[in-house]
């Protein structure tokens, strides 16, 4: 009896530390996404981090283990642990206020921030399992099936937290009291090993009764002044999902009322509640002259919007085309409820959303009649979709099109990058005709008169219908009165703009946008 219930307390123990280590890195990755934005660089530098700490940590632990096996260094490894995870949250703020690590290439910057904020608690936490088994066996006299079961437990811990993390606890709590209720978990395992596991005989570290008491008073009391003063590295965040940290500010002059909506660190919408009319954002202004151009013909177009943010277009298409047709599919229903409660989109709008990933909703769609416009506004320019991006979307996008229906998209992208190229590449093996747009300025000639683009938004039309642009600038002109917001690139410009930069296939089997977008987190986290 005496020999399970030791072996109990230990396989409690590690799974609770294993539990809370890796909820820790699944919020890690939604602490940092505010700054860093969540990329194949975020979740490596994430991963990579944490497995450094869980494998340092378990080395060690055993040293600890040989030298000092007793209950009091395991409540000590408990409260470090319960410290440093709520360090976190001033560490976070600290890395990123103070722009630590900015100079450094992107990749090692990212790295570095990482392991300055979720290294230590990694470390510590995972200290817990050797000291733990070498008091168990101290207690049982037993190996082989002692290590096995503790280890067992452990790694059910991080299954429980894998998932009670990604599918609960974000939308339950947040990823900021989550940060909290993990180290109150941490803070009462350490008081319970404290005053409940046997110190075994010999043990030079065991305490009284009264020193424990002290101790775990004064743990409490640090942990709720630390609590009631949180607001001093609290963020201010509007709402949390799953997807997304989501931040409603007002913007520029007060009297304009302008709203930003920031979906973890990219700037995903500016609009003005009550004029939807008033499009904000250039590119999409370049929307606007290519649908009312296209809306001589057709104006109550069906329109398929994939991605929400701040439902910008949505609701212009809806003000301006009263008839038109609106459907919008954002993947992440929290997205839907800010634009609703604070971004002027009223409850009794005529557009349709739909709240699922825009390829499943393609996919599962079963209504036979087809749109005449669908716009993909999901890619920005610190994390892509790529499963948007291959050849295999492309083709089901075409399908879910009119004979004469356009695709019409944003991308962001720097001047050399293979990312837009290698769109508008993969675009050409689906559609007969594909035009790229840039917003703001015109097409300048340079390296001996090559096309480049200055600017990071670029508009892609792909269709299967004639485009005439010389027709559509003079429409878009009004006879050369109005300057344009998006300027064609004219067939040979294409040609060579395209050329001139290698592009690649995007297809399921290989689409490598992170890697694609990778001189852009240089640009904006190196500064070069």
């Amino acid at each position: 009896m005496l020999k399970n219930t030791a072996l109990w307390k230990a396989n409690a123990l590690v799974f609770t530390s294993s539990f809370c280590v890796m909820v820790i890195e699944l919020v890690a990755s939604r602490i940092l996404a505010p700054h860093i934005g969540v990329s194949l660089y975020t979740w490596t530098s994430i991963i990579g981090v944490i497995l450094a700490g869980i494998a340092i940590g378990n080395f060690l632990g055993g040293k600890l283990a040989d030298r000092y096996p007793s209950p009091l260094a395991l409540a000590v490894l408990l409260f470090l642990g319960a410290l440093l995870t709520v360090g976190i949250l001033p560490a976070t703020k600290f890395v990123t206020f103070v722009e630590l690590f900015g100079s450094l290439p992107v990749m090692l910057n990212f790295t570095l921030k990482t392991c300055f904020i979720f290294f230590l608690p990694a470390l510590v936490l995972s200290m817990v399992s050797p000291l733990v088994i070498k008091l168990t066996l101290a207690n049982l006299g037993e190996t082989g099936g002692v290590v096995g079961t503790i280890y067992a437990f452990s790694t059910a811990g991080s299954i429980l937290g894998t998932f009670m993390t990604g599918f609960f606890f974000i939308l339950w709590f947040g990823t900021r009291n989550i940060i909290w209720l993990i180290a109150a978990i941490l803070i009462l395992t350490g008081i319970i090993t404290l005053f409940f596991w046997k110190s075994p005989s010999g043990d030079r570290f065991s305490l009284k009764k009264p020193i424990k008491l002290t101790l775990t008073l004064f743990m409490v009391l640090g942990y709720l002044v630390f609590f009631q003063y949180r607001g001093l590295w609290q963020e201010f965040i509007t709402a949390e999902s799953n997807y997304f940290t989501i931040r409603v500010f007002s913007y520029g002059d007060r009297s304009q009322n302008i709203k930003a909506l920031f979906l973890d660190n990219f700037d995903q919408s500016y609009l003005i509640p009550d004029q939807p009319k008033v499009l904000v954002y250039e590119y999409l202004k370049v929307f606007e002259e290519v649908v009312t151009y296209l809306a001589r013909e057709n104006p109550a177009p069906r329109v398929l919007h994939l991605g929400g943010g701040g439902y910008c277009f949505p609701r212009y298409m809806e003000t301006v085309f009263p008839d038109s047709f609106n459907e919008v599919v954002e993947i992440d229903p929290a997205v839907t409820r800010v634009a609703y409660k604070h971004l002027g989109l009223a409850p009794a709008t005529k557009i349709r959303t739909v709240n699922q990933d825009a390829r499943n909703f393609l996919i599962k769609r079963n209504n036979k009649e087809k749109y005449n416009i669908i716009i993909g506004d999901v890619f920005n320019d610190y994390s892509t979709p790529y499963h948007l991006s291959t050849l295999e979307f492309k083709r089901l996008v075409k399908s879910h099109l009119e004979k004469d229906g356009i695709y019409l998209l944003n991308v962001n992208d720097y001047e050399f990058s293979q990312y837009t190229p290698s769109f508008v590449y993969t675009l050409k093996q689906v559609f007969k005709n594909v035009y790229l747009f840039n917003v703001g300025e015109s097409w300048e000639k340079k390296n001996n008169g090559s096309p480049t683009l200055t600017s990071t938004d670029r508009i892609i039309v792909a269709t299967d219908r004639d485009f005439d642009l010389a027709d559509y600038m003079r429409f878009t002109t009004k006879n050369e009165e109005e300057d344009p917001t998006g300027y064609p690139l004219s067939e040979e410009e294409l040609k060579k703009y395209l050329a001139q930069r290698d592009p690649l296939l995007l297809t399921d089997n290989y689409a490598p946008t992170d890697i694609l977008l990778a001189p852009i987190f240089k640009h904006e986290y190196s500064g070069s």
